[in-house]
């Protein structure tokens, strides 16, 4: 997986020669439903809605993003799953909702691998760690050293259990052999405000939510727990590069329809999407937003969320992660 991670950090600053509108006459004369398991105004919704422009042109069709959120993603993913599929409701999701979630629950009303058609990969998000930039804290060395000179006192905070940069936390520890105190938030905006008022020492998160923060020399990353350093923070090494190996949760948003959706349907949707991911405008945009844009075959996704699911499922029971506690 790192080197196709890799392959992608390198060359998707290749921007793409503009396609013309896709033909679509497999669709349903219908609007798309675009679900998205967050709230308005995240990093989500911001790549869902900034390729949904696009795709509207190149598919001739309505988009309409719906935001239905809550329960990790569970509510987002079960509506998706039980919809007609046909090809007018999608998910996009992250890894969260069905690489994750379903390991730490037994009760899910949806089967991540069953229930779901892969139709392309969107965007990958290095997961970076941080720190205020006035914390004495400037690699990765010096946290594992602090974090091991005062066991179980240092705070780090996450975006939730279960989360990415929970699993970060969980990876670390495991090997750097430390312990810190896990602080889920209920998302990165309080747990940012947090950190920048000094309540909570160390931070885990997507590189999109972090950037302004770090352009603007408020905060301080540490280290990406990637397979390569973050294109957009070519500086920042790895953690790896600084000692820690396998400590690697590229955050991914992928794109899902119902499971029995029709294959030619799904090819059509998938070169829409493509064409919009691979667009010169928006691909700038994902990029200076902190994302690295991906964009696959059906196959090649389908192959790549089934390694995913299996890896942190695997995560999950070895860590004895539980999304009542952290």
């Amino acid at each position: 997986m790192l080197s196709r991670l890799a392959k992608f950090a390198t060359a998707f600053l290749a921007l793409a020669v503009a396609a013309p509108a896709v033909k679509a006459q497999d669709l349903p004369n219908k609007p798309i439903h675009v679900v998205i398991a967050f709230p308005p105004g995240g990093p989500t919704d911001f790549v869902g809605r900034l390729i949904a422009d696009k795709v509207k042109e190149l598919l001739a069709r309505t988009i309409i993003i719906e935001n239905k959120a809550g329960a990790n993603g569970a509510i987002g993913a079960d509506y998706v799953a039980k919809s007609e599929p046909d090809g007018t409701t999608l998910f996009l999701t992250t890894l969260g909702a069905v690489g994750v979630t379903p390991h730490m629950r037994n009760d899910l009303p949806y089967n991540s691998i069953r229930d779901f058609a892969p139709v392309t990969n969107v965007v990958l998000n290095t997961t970076l760690i941080v720190v205020k930039a006035e914390s004495p804290l400037k690699t990765m060395k010096d946290l594992v050293s602090a974090a091991k000179a005062k066991p179980g006192e240092i705070t780090f905070a996450s975006t939730g259990v279960g989360s990415p940069p929970h699993l970060t936390l969980e990876l670390l520890q495991s090997v750097a052999g430390v312990k810190f105190v896990h602080v889920p938030y209920r998302g990165a905006a309080p747990a940012l405000t947090d950190l920048l008022g000094g309540q909570i020492q160390v931070f885990a998160a997507d590189a999109p939510v972090l950037m302004s923060n770090i352009r603007g020399g408020k905060i301080r990353a540490l280290g990406a727990a990637s397979g390569q350093r973050s294109p957009m923070l070519p500086d920042v090494p790895t953690l790896a590069e600084q000692g820690y190996p396998n400590v690697v949760v590229d955050n991914w948003y992928g794109l899902l329809a119902p499971s029995k959706t029709p294959p030619a349907i799904i090819t059509k949707i998938n070169e829409g999407f493509v064409k919009a991911i691979n667009d010169p405008t928006v691909k700038q945009k994902l990029i200076d937003s902190g994302a690295i844009p991906v964009a696959d075959t059906p196959a090649e996704f389908g192959k790549f969320f089934k390694a995913e699911f299996d890896r942190w499922g695997k995560v999950v029971r070895e860590h004895g992660i539980k999304e009542s506690g952290g």
